[in-house]
């Protein structure tokens, strides 16, 4: 049961815990979470392989996921900064971002400064989110059917059913 929360005196304002009270610092310890943090789906990271993700570009994604902070201005780390995070050469890193440009799961937008000099790439994950969204209810749907094998007793019988039909 949740711990209740004393109300502040004549307003409608609820005191939130004290910060040490969070989950995630009971989990990580306050230290790592005063950092910081990002928000990463766990599809992603379940998707992995079926996104066609190696172990490097997954790991490419969640830095860019790092650097994007607000839903309507896209990230734009550059590319020594991801190399400095992965220990990986910027040519690496721009091979990477040009394999997941490739697959659609990222658009490089190229920035200028005003004096028409080069700025670091904004990245838009939309491609990602897009994909990521088309395969969830795959994903919701395959979960439901292996809690419903659970409950009954470890026999799928939706896919039972599928192996014993004959051909017409």
């Amino acid at each position: 049961m949740a711990p209740q929360l004393p109300k502040v005196k004549d307003t409608n304002v609820i005191q939130l815990p004290a910060k040490s009270d969070k989950v995630s610092d009971q989990k990580w310890g306050r230290s790592v979470m005063k950092l910081g943090f990002c928000m990463i789906p766990s599809l992603l990271l379940r998707a992995q392989q079926r996104l066609g993700l190696n172990p490097t570009q997954l790991a490419v994604l969640l830095q860019l996921a790092d650097f994007w902070w607000e839903a309507g201005r896209k990230p734009f780390p550059s590319k020594q900064a991801l190399s400095e995070r992965l220990g990986l050469s910027p040519r690496q890193i721009q091979r990477h971002l040009a394999d997941l440009e490739s697959a659609g799961l990222i658009t490089r937008i190229e920035r200028r400064a005003l004096n028409k000099g080069k700025l670091s790439n904004e990245y838009d994950l939309t491609g990602l989110v897009e994909k990521l969204k088309k395969i969830a209810p795959e994903i919701e749907e395959a979960n439901e059917i292996r809690k419903q094998s659970t409950r009954k007793g470890g026999v799928n019988k939706v896919a039972l059913k599928q192996e014993t039909k004959k051909p017409a």
